[in-house]
C-alpha cells in the first residue's frame, strides 16, 4: 500500500505574475471580513518576496509579517505601501 502525504497548500506559490495577484486581490473584495484581504495580501507580500517588499515600504521584514498576519489590526498607511510595493492600487466607483 503506498502513502500520500499531503503538504499544507500555499497560495503564494500559485501568484506568479501581476494579473494572477490582481485577481487574487480583486476576489476578497467578495468577501466581508477585512482579515481575507489582510491575508491575500500577506500571501501576495510572500509571492512577490518579503524582503524586498519590506526594503520597498521601509519596514523591517519582521514588521511586515507582524502586520500581515491573521489577527493584526495594521495601520492604513501600512498596507497602502505594501500594495504599492507590489504594484497594486486600490480603486473605488460609485454604487448604483
Amino acid at each position: 500500500m503506498s502513502t500520500v502525504t499531503i503538504r499544507d497548500f500555499d497560495p503564494a506559490n500559485y501568484l506568479d505574475n501581476d494579473e494572477v495577484i490582481v485577481e487574487y486581490l480583486k476576489a476578497t473584495e467578495e468577501d466581508p471580513n477585512p482579515e481575507v484581504f489582510l491575508e491575500a495580501l500577506g500571501d501576495v507580500a510572500r509571492a512577490k518576496g518579503m524582503a524586498g517588499i519590506a526594503k520597498k515600504t521601509g519596514l523591517g521584514r519582521e514588521s511586515l509579517y507582524k502586520a500581515l498576519r491573521p489577527g493584526a489590526h495594521p495601520r492604513y498607511e501600512t498596507v497602502k505601501a505594501v500594495l504599492k510595493a507590489v504594484g497594486v492600487e486600490m480603486t473605488f466607483k460609485q454604487l448604483s
